[in-house]
């Protein structure tokens, strides 16, 4: 197992889509929400993901692809 830390920043029309629980059914990525902040035009989330190198890259890009800025973090997990 693996952990990537990354801040999520989701754009106003992926606010209010399940991502994440995408993400888990995907791509057997177990997420850890440190930190978010969710309103009604846009949303960020600081996370670790949890999971197999294959999978961690596959879901970093799937997110990406979906229109999510997604920003590692190395160890820094609040901020």
């Amino acid at each position: 197992m693996a952990d990537l830390r990354v801040k999520l920043t989701f754009p106003e029309e992926l606010v209010r889509r399940p991502v994440l629980a995408d993400l888990v059914r995907q791509f057997a990525v177990i997420p850890n929400i440190r930190r978010a902040a969710v309103e009604e035009h846009s949303g960020w989330l600081i996370c670790e993901l949890s999971g197999t190198t294959e999978n961690l890259d596959e879901a970093q890009a799937w997110l990406i692809a979906q229109g999510i800025h997604v920003d590692p973090l190395g160890d820094v997990l609040e901020s």
